[in-house]
């Protein structure tokens, strides 16, 4: 039996609907979709291209907790809301993932909050120690 971890960021919602920040199984971290929140502030930007880096350093932080980095992302699915974004959402991705090139998905539909226009969702490898 392999063994399972469940990594959380706090949110109520998690226990209401049913889900994790992400989980460790195995040496993969899987991490659930993640939206451009400044949790600092906790505002949602207006601009998609600063709503799509605050998503990737959110996904960041949580495999640096893990032991793991952006380097080590082998899957990605991009959702956003509007086929206008993808070019400003496009020039960030290039910006962490230009040399890295995960396997990825782009889905172009609605976000369950209005002011959410991009949300990502990784899977990592856990590097061996």
């Amino acid at each position: 039996m392999s063994k399972r971890k469940l990594i959380s960021s706090g949110s109520p919602f998690e226990k209401s609907a049913g889900y994790s920040r992400a989980v460790v199984q195995d040496n993969f971290i899987h991490l659930s979709g993640t939206t451009g929140y400044d949790y600092k502030t906790m505002q949602m930007p207006e601009d998609v291209a600063v709503q799509t880096v605050n998503t990737l350093e959110t996904i960041k932080s949580v495999l640096e907790q893990e032991g793991s980095s952006l380097r080590d992302i082998v899957r990605c699915r991009y959702i956003v809301t509007d086929r206008a974004y993808v070019a400003a959402v496009f020039s960030v991705l290039g910006e962490y993932f230009g040399e890295i090139r995960p396997a990825a998905t782009m889905i172009i539909c609605d976000l369950i909050e209005p002011e959410m226009k991009v949300e990502i969702e990784v899977t990592a490898q856990i590097p061996e120690r």
